[in-house]
């Protein structure tokens, strides 16, 4: 069996990530499975009260239904092959199933950096121009971006997955990382891959670095307008609106960049690891969270439809 360049002899990798930590996988497995479960349980609720509470159906909170639904799947393509590889003592992988497992995870990873690009503009339009709102945000125009957003990111994906695959890999085969990612799959291929890696890089720019600065540029319209708003308390609804989106939106780019916008010297595959956990793991997990405690509106929702059954007893 060969890859997709028919040069290749590898037919399967061995994920070696978290190997070395011997016993002390069982714990990592208790661990990560428990948070696997907040995580769809958290982002399943989040979707559950944005299609029950009609106090929701907005733009914006469409758009974070999309994104719960997005990262869900997102970990999906992860934790599942985690846990069950922290439980074996084999823990290969085919090639073909390594180059699908990479092709979703970048396509889920850059549909969100889109989406959550989209949030920031949907903010801007919402403080900026609030009146215009709902016309400027019609559903037409959310569907749209929304469309865009995912299929932008798998064409991405596409591209990224066939530059990787493309490559001969004649061994070893031991991936240093516990799923397969790019920078360390790419290590194995057994040919010069500075012209692919110098495109995967462009790639990485135009999604993590562009919407990244979209929304700069929202949000520095968006404090222009604030500021211009006289009383004190309308500042301060105005700005909470924003934290839920912003602190997303640091930790989500911020570790993104991290990995992908580092010069290839300056690489380091162990502590890789432990960054890719924030983004694979802490990332979709903090999103419902930050939503659910920062943002009054999904609060009062939330309550209003755990208070709902009670209600309904008692009548």
């Amino acid at each position: 069996m060969r890859g997709f360049n028919t040069t290749t002899v590898v037919t399967h990798f061995v994920l070696v990530g978290f190997s070395s930590l011997g016993e002390l996988q069982l714990l990592l497995f208790v661990i990560f499975l428990l948070l696997y479960l907040t995580i769809l349980v958290a982002n399943v609720t989040i979707m559950a009260v944005i299609r029950v509470s009609r106090t929701l159906h907005s733009p914006m909170y469409g758009f974070l239904f999309i994104l719960s639904f997005s990262e869900s799947c997102y970990t999906l393509v992860i934790i599942p092959q985690l846990l069950a590889h922290l439980l074996s003592a084999t823990k290969t992988i085919s090639f073909v199933a390594c180059a699908t497992q990479l092709f979703f995870f970048l396509g889920f990873a850059c549909t969100n950096c889109f989406l959550i690009a989209v949030m920031g503009y949907d903010r801007y339009v919402a403080i900026c121009h609030p009146l215009r709102y709902l016309l400027i945000m019609n559903r037409r125009l959310g569907l749209g971006l929304v469309s865009l957003s995912g299929v932008t990111g798998f064409f991405i994906a596409l591209v990224a997955t066939n530059l990787i695959c493309d490559m001969p890999f004649c061994g070893p085969n031991r991936v240093n990382h516990y799923f397969c990612d790019m920078a360390p799959v790419i290590k194995l291929a057994c040919t010069d891959t500075q012209v692919k890696e110098l495109a995967l890089f462009s790639l990485s720019i135009l999604v993590i670095v562009v919407p990244f600065l979209l929304i700069l540029i929202s949000y520095g319209f968006i404090v222009n307008t604030i500021l211009k708003i006289p009383s004190a308390d309308g500042k301060r609804k105005a700005f909470a609106t924003c934290v839920s989106h912003l602190t997303v939106v640091f930790v989500h780019y911020g570790c993104a960049s991290i990995i992908y916008l580092r010069p290839k010297s300056k690489s380091a595959s162990d502590k890789d690891q432990l960054v890719a956990v924030s983004y694979t793991v802490v990332t979709p997990l903090l999103n419902p969270l930050v939503y659910s405690l920062r943002n009054q509106e999904v609060k009062s929702a939330l309550k209003r439809v755990l208070t709902m059954p009670k209600a309904t007893k008692m009548s």
